[in-house]
């Protein structure tokens, strides 16, 4: 196989190869067969990521054979995993603070951005919501709200920012929303979805939640339809300025990685997560890039 140069961004660049130091960035050469044999790199990631990291991940073994093993899950409760029990290879979090934990503890590298998201809400179409009606609906007493589990997952976190960013813009706001607000997903003892369920249609026709606080990426390509077909009419609704908040997706390499060989190609597969060929991926999966500082 010939050799192939990975192509990444300047700020990419910058801040990886300040974490490897002397490591010469034009040396790195695919190989194979060299990947085939070696062992698969472990990758936890946030459960948002469940779709795009595999097909960037694909992408990058048709070139280098690299294998795969994918941990998807609350990246509050990976990080207590990775504490516990190692296991990782590479940690993608929905925020930077779970990788910057782990990089103070000397456990992993200088987290650098892999990606950028939005927070959405997506309701019943009966709601009526829109960027102008959110909070005013999201404040009536009878909408039941339903989110991801504060501490455990980013997006449970989000989701109170959010409410404490409506505290700003109308006294009372944050209380109101705390009240009807129901983690529903996202923590150690949140019911497991059936098998091709999405949260928001299990729960929607369970009737235990009229809107859902959430990223406005995708597990599988944006489409013009839902993401599972239902006779539930609905509608996302990204979230507006000023309730709004930046979401950074944090990507640490673990240094607990013995081999030399596997730690090469698991900072060869976090340099090309920030590369174009990578970050050019994410807007299918409605992510923003990422890619530096």
């Amino acid at each position: 196989m010939k050799s192939r140069t990975i192509a990444v961004t300047y700020a990419g660049v910058l801040a990886l190869t300040t974490i490897v130091g002397s490591w010469i960035v034009g040396s790195w050469v695919c190989r194979a067969e060299a990947e085939e044999q070696a062992p698969a790199l472990r990758v936890y990631a946030a459960g948002s990521t469940r779709g795009i990291l595999p097909a960037i991940a694909e992408d990058y073994a048709r070139t280098t054979g690299q294998r795969f093993e994918f941990t998807f899950g609350p990246a509050g409760l990976l990080l207590n995993r990775i504490r516990k029990e190692g296991g990782a290879d590479i940690f993608v979090s929905a925020n930077m603070e779970h990788p910057q934990q782990l990089f103070l503890e000397g456990a992993g590298t200088r987290p650098v951005i892999f990606a950028r998201n939005r927070l959405c809400v997506t309701g019943r179409a009966e709601l009526g919501l829109t960027q102008a009606t959110l909070l005013d609906k999201l404040l009536e007493p009878s909408v039941k709200i339903g989110t991801s589990t504060p501490g455990a997952d980013p997006g449970g976190d989000y989701a109170w920012q959010f409410f404490d960013r409506a505290e700003t813009v109308r006294a009372g706001a944050k209380d109101t929303l705390i009240r009807n607000a129901h983690q529903l997903v996202g923590g150690p003892a949140s019911p497991k979805l059936p098998a091709g369920e999405t949260a928001v249609h299990y729960f929607f026709t369970r009737h235990e939640a009229d809107a859902f606080i959430g990223y406005c990426s995708s597990h599988t390509k944006i489409s013009a339809g839902p993401e599972k077909p239902s006779d539930l009419p609905l509608t996302r609704v990204e979230v507006p300025p000023p309730l709004a908040m930046p979401i950074n997706y944090g990507l640490t390499i673990l240094t607990t990685i013995k081999d030399a060989g596997h730690r090469e190609a698991a900072y060869r597969f976090a340099l090309y997560l920030v590369s174009p060929d990578a970050q050019r991926r994410l807007p299918e999966y409605g992510f923003l890039p990422g890619g530096g500082l």
